[in-house]
């Protein structure tokens, strides 16, 4: 196995956390709070920037309280999930070089000359907080700022900016297609129970990957609404995009399937949708922030939530071109299809005659589940859609892509749209929902693991498919665990409902 950068820079050391607990969730917990304490091992230097944060793994997750100025923040961050940061960057290192061609020092160099210096100085200090955290519990790891900024812009320069370089050395390769990712709906007013806003997401990944999206991170900023997200360990944003801040401003979203365009000079999206977490109030907050300064990368139809105003929209942001359409009454569905034809014909390769694609017979699906259960969604049947296996190009139970959990491990045809081949193993690797009655008191379920409940076994997978075996140094078993209800500790209410 090829040696990852990291060994070259550093010897590493594998640290096991384990630990039992009970918390006053839902569902019973299993794991241990960890305070920063003195008890824990935290060092004296660093008592005072770890404050009130903590620590609670429970379900598959890793629950972080973070809160305070940016570098405390950070600090926090870094010291709690050193060893998942540590594992995560030399999966990335791994997982990369074998798929790209190229070592994570490309991607090092990209992200420090386009990401690093268009961040303000917040994100700044937030970054280099986590690189001081990780090393003050991990002294032998030799990580630095701008293999944090490279973490966090990985989907950006691996699925946008390596397939806009390939193409501009071979336009006819055809090779700048970005990867469609995830199934999610945002419904209000007659088809809610309660007229009021529910929201879903699961999120599709390569396994190797999304095995690895499996943080809640609950941040009480000094400046700012709090934030309650999932995140990947070293993220100061969701990633795969389900927020909820104190203001009521809601969001997540589906990427639009073959996109193509990349801005090496504007502001990587990584940045923009941590600004919208924390100073977004509005859809049009929301709107403004996003919009601003683009580079292209991670190119979404974002589902957007005020719950103030009971209002949802849907944000379809491209490189040159977006569009918005909003509502007091109906739904926005994703599953990776664009809408607007300008932006289908100028930048994507998408073809939306197609209806056999995954994304359309998803899209079909979510149609009918939304009108056969109109008046009646609420988050119990947001859990429900998003463990949804009906294929709806046949009417029969699948597992494959055509469904909204995703099992692309287990589809002959693999999913041609997204560029992953049969029995590629990817697919739906967790799932959150809430509505307005627990997003206002910043509450989300989540299940880690495929939303359906089935298991996935990485040695029974491998066995079958030998072509896979190569990622078995880091390919993990994923187990479902049960749907989870996490809320922000000592949630400050800063609007009345």
């Amino acid at each position: 196995m090829t040696a990852s950068p990291y060994e070259e820079r550093a010897k590493m050391k594998k640290s096991i956390i384990s630990c039992l607990l009970a918390v006053s969730l839902t569902i019973p917990a299993c794991t241990k709070k960890q305070e920063g304490s003195a008890a824990s091992g935290a060092p004296s230097a660093g008592e005072a920037r770890l404050g009130t944060s903590f620590r609670e793994d429970k379900n598959g997750w890793v629950y972080v309280h973070l809160a305070g100025h940016p570098s405390q923040v950070g600090f926090q961050h870094g010291w709690y999930l050193a060893a998942e940061i540590d594992d995560l960057l030399r999966t990335m290192a791994f997982y990369f070089e074998h798929t790209t061609k190229r070592q994570w020092s490309f991607l090092r160099e990209a992200s420090e000359r386009m990401f690093w210096p268009k961040l303000d100085q917040d994100l700044r200090l937030e970054i280099e907080g986590i690189v001081e955290g990780l090393r003050a519990r991990k002294p032998e790891l030799a990580y630095d700022k701008i293999d944090i900024t490279a973490l966090n812009g990985w989907i950006e320069l691996v699925s946008y900016y390596i397939p806009w370089l390939d193409s501009k050395a071979n336009p006819a390769a055809g090779v700048n297609k970005a990867p469609g990712r995830c199934s999610a709906f945002i419904a209000t007013g007659r088809y809610t129970k309660d007229g009021r806003i529910v929201m879903a997401h699961n999120n599709w990944s390569e396994y190797i990957m999304g095995q690895r999206w499996n943080v809640i991170l609950d941040i009480s900023p000094a400046s700012g609404h709090r934030i309650l997200m999932d995140a990947m360990p070293g993220y100061i944003h969701s990633g795969d995009d389900f927020v909820l801040n104190g203001a009521g401003l809601i969001y997540t979203e589906t990427t639009m399937a073959q996109f193509k365009g990349f801005r090496e000079d504007g502001l990587p999206e990584f940045a923009r949708a941590r600004r919208a977490a924390q100073f977004a109030s509005t859809i049009d907050d929301f709107v403004r922030i996003m919009t601003t300064d683009g580079n292209g990368a991670y190119a979404n139809d974002w589902l957007v939530g005020d719950l103030r105003a009971n209002e949802i929209a849907r944000l379809e942001l491209g490189l040159q071109n977006h569009r918005l359409w909003r509502t007091k009454d109906g739904y926005f569905i994703g599953s990776n299809f664009p809408l607007d034809e300008k932006l289908i014909a100028e930048e994507t390769t998408f073809d939306p005659r197609n209806a056999g694609q995954s994304v359309y017979v998803r899209r079909a699906r979510w149609e009918k589940l939304m009108e056969e259960n109109k008046g009646a969604i609420d988050v119990e049947k947001a859990m429900a859609f998003m463990g949804d296996h009906i294929d709806q190009s046949t009417g029969q139970r699948g597992s494959n892509g055509n469904v909204l959990c995703g099992h692309i491990d287990s589809d002959a045809k693999g999913l041609p749209e997204f560029s992953w081949v049969p029995f590629y193993p990817g697919g739906a690797v967790q799932g959150k929902a809430t509505d307005a009655a627990l997003a206002s008191e910043l509450k989300l379920w989540a299940r880690m693991g495929h939303p359906c409940g089935e298991d996935f076994i990485a040695a029974a997978y491998t066995a079958l498919h030998p072509e896979w075996a190569w990622q078995r140094p880091y390919l993990r078993d994923m187990k479902a665990n049960p749907w989870t209800l996490f809320q922000a500790k000592k949630v400050i209410r800063e609007i009345s409902y």
